[in-house]
């Protein structure tokens, strides 16, 4: 039996003495999709970034391919270039234009010459739909735009793992739809996803494994049928009565 690509043991992580994470175990097999869902505050957003290696973690292991990632001796720049991470807001370079802002980490962290970077840029740019839109700067996209580009510079340098972070949640209603359905296709490509989310809906159609997380800890795990249909854990069932589309009752 091989190792799961990503194996987080025992994580905690505080802010100023308060805990946001107590002792997480999360095991990721390669091509897997695991969303993440709970409340806001319930550590889905800690725990991405602690992955990402953009928060150290107090106490636990991260594993990525069998190596600790979270030793303080790893370099974590090194490490995170095996992760690409898109975050609830855009964060695109606002003075460069989508074709820059994907070609930029290429070219700038794995010293592609500028001609290669481009058209590797291109070619992500026409994965989401915005081949026709490389030449414009982020004041000139659509919030669902600028999230698409923000995808495909996450995309940029082939990463193993894609970190979302609540990708749709500063999106106008209609504009949601866009991004979710690239994550789906991006999905049903094979890509390894760990996603935070409350689109129930999307969760429970995409979801290989649905972690529901409160206070810090994951509290019921399981496939999307089960957590959403039969879920075992009283705390679950209450989340999820909040939520319409025949989810649990």
């Amino acid at each position: 039996m091989t190792a799961p690509m990503l194996s987080v043991r025992g994580l905690v992580k505080s802010y100023h003495g308060k805990p946001v994470l107590e002792g997480v175990d999360l095991d990721v097999e390669e091509h897997q999709v695991v969303v993440l869902i709970g409340a806001s505050g319930s550590g889905k957003s800690t725990l991405l970034r602690c992955i990402d290696l953009l928060e150290d973690v107090d106490d636990g292991q991260i594993l990525l391919d069998g190596r600790d990632i979270s030793d303080p001796r790893i370099d974590a720049d090194e490490a995170r270039q095996a992760m690409g991470m898109v975050f609830q807001s855009f964060n695109l370079f606002p003075h460069m234009t989508a074709l820059a802002n994907v070609a930029l980490a290429p070219r700038v962290v794995h010293g592609s010459s500028r001609s290669a970077a481009n058209d590797r840029g291109r070619e992500l740019l026409k994965r989401v739909g915005l081949s026709d839109k490389a030449d414009a700067y982020p004041d000139k996209l659509s919030g669902g735009q600028q999230q698409r580009v923000a995808i495909a510079r996450a995309l940029a340098y082939e990463p193993r793992l894609l970190l979302l972070d609540e990708i749709t949640s500063a999106l106008d209603p209609e504009l949601v739809g866009e991004v979710l359905a690239l994550v789906g296709e991006l999905a049903s490509s094979g890509a390894t996803i760990i996603m935070s989310t409350h689109e129930m809906a999307f969760a429970q159609e995409v979801a290989d494994l649905v972690c529901f997380l409160d206070g810090g800890t994951i509290v019921e795990s399981g496939s999307a049928n089960q957590v959403f249909t039969d879920p075992q854990q009283d705390r679950t069932r209450q989340f999820l009565r909040r939520f319409t589309g025949g989810l649990a009752r």
